[in-house]
């Protein structure tokens, strides 16, 4: 042994001692996140008589941190070594001033005031930790990001896309014969990713009439009753909506659109969506644990909005969009084509010529522009801004933000507080992103 070689029995010292050699993996003591009667008493709090997540303060913040301890789940495997994200906090990060109801102030004291109801946010930048904060949560809890599960549907065919196995050009029956008959027969692909099918079923929460009230109660996601459909595969299949606009010309945000893109991924792979997630993304990003889709009734999972996973390995998700993929992928998971499909393949027409919903007295349908300040378009359910940020949110506080061209990324997660209202945390990530890490990053 030369003189300059280590011992093997000191390499892991020594990796603990080198300068900027820590991880976010370090072991930080346990703190068990509720009680034995906390639980019981959270899930007797439970409606029985409405849909549960209406309630809001901090019983759905329990609610979001704990659904897999009431209602049943299906599981999202990670598979071999964790990949660590290294740790480097930007104390510029913290400090970051940003507007807020009450004045201007350092972006972690906004996240610690009673004004806030965020629970968890990681920044990465250049794939390590810039900023990591858990105020209102333990970093383990694996948290219910609601609608932010949509990507994950449309990633998975965008990646079934690139080897050849779907073209976004075909009508949906094409996959999903299913559907045949349906209000979906003859709608292309793309136009479902893009919610842009043109069949009046937005999401709707309160009227059980509604279209997609029927899509909720039959997935188990809303209230249901006696004459509740079954499942969603035959209420969709059996549905005969109406059309508010020709395909292609009108967005309308719809819970089914998603699950008719999760549908088709089940149908190509021959697998159930969880295992198709687990294979194609979750068991090659490193993930720390486990993720999970809340899945409530016949364990069909809610693809339009059940994801359940610890914010950092969302965030390492979001990695596989920017040039920092290799820390938690060997694999290019997410192609170019995607990305510059995502960054400059969307029409913004169609933000342009949203539907807003239905004249009171006419009935006529409503359209304007729902385009919004600095939004380029909306593609494959992703809302890309002008400076190249693109963003999906959840209900009541959600959020996973990347910025491909400047290796950046954001997840987060929230609640709504007792009024129903939530401050959201999407302006002050975005200014931070403008004002620290604007520089564009290299390949």
């Amino acid at each position: 042994m030369n003189g300059s070689s280590i011992p093997a029995w000191l390499v892991p010292l020594f990796l603990v001692l080198m300068p900027g050699a820590a991880f976010a993996g370090t072991p930080e003591p346990f703190v068990s996140a509720s009680s034995v009667e906390q639980t019981a008493g959270q899930i007797r709090k439970l409606p029985q008589d409405d849909i549960w997540w209406t309630v809001n303060g901090p019983d759905m913040a329990w609610n979001n941190r704990n659904l897999n301890r009431i209602y049943p789940t299906v599981n999202v495997y990670r598979a071999g070594q964790v990949r660590e994200l290294e740790y480097q906090p930007e104390p510029g990060t913290a400090n970051f001033e940003v507007d807020t109801p009450g004045g201007r102030m350092g972006f972690r004291t906004f996240l610690d005031s009673d004004q806030s109801s965020t629970m968890g946010v990681v920044i990465l930048h250049r794939g390590r930790i810039v900023f990591e904060h858990y105020p209102r949560q333990q970093p383990y809890e694996k948290m219910l990001f609601w609608s932010v599960t949509k990507i994950f549907v449309t990633t998975l065919v965008a990646i079934l896309e690139d080897r050849g196995l779907v073209d976004t050009a075909l009508p949906v029956e094409h996959y999903v014969p299913e559907l045949k008959g349906s209000t979906w027969a003859g709608i292309r692909i793309r136009n479902i990713l893009d919610m842009a099918s043109g069949v009046d079923c937005p999401d709707e929460y309160v009227d059980k009439s509604s279209c997609y009230y029927g899509y909720s109660a039959s997935i188990g996601e809303g209230f249901r009753d006696a004459s509740s459909p079954d499942n969603p595969y035959d209420y969709l299949s059996s549905l005969r909506a109406p059309r508010f606009a020709e395909q292609g010309t009108s967005y309308s945000y719809s819970g089914p659109n998603a699950f008719i893109a999760g549908w088709l991924v089940e149908k190509v792979t021959g697998m159930p969506f969880q295992d198709a997630l687990s294979r194609e993304v979750w068991t090659k990003i490193g993930a720390e644990n486990d993720a999970a889709i809340w899945a409530p009734r016949y364990a069909i999972p809610i693809t339009s909005g059940g994801l359940l996973a610890r914010v950092r390995d969302v965030a390492r998700f979001g990695l596989l969009f920017t040039p920092s993929r290799h820390v938690v992928s060997d694999e290019k998971i997410v192609s170019a084509r995607y990305l510059e499909l995502l960054l400059e393949g969307g029409n913004p027409a169609l933000l342009e010529r949203a539907l807003l919903g239905r004249d009171p007295e006419s009935g006529e349908y409503r359209f304007g522009n729902a385009r919004g300040t600095g939004v380029r378009h909306t593609a494959y359910v992703w809302t890309v801004f002008e400076n190249d940020d693109i963003y999906m949110g959840g209900w009541a506080g959600q959020g996973l933000l990347v910025n491909p061209k400047r290796d950046l990324v954001a997840a987060w997660t929230g609640y709504f507080r007792e009024d129903g209202t939530a401050i959201p945390v999407l302006p002050m990530i975005r200014a931070i992103g403008d004002g620290l890490y604007g520089s564009v990053a290299e390949e």
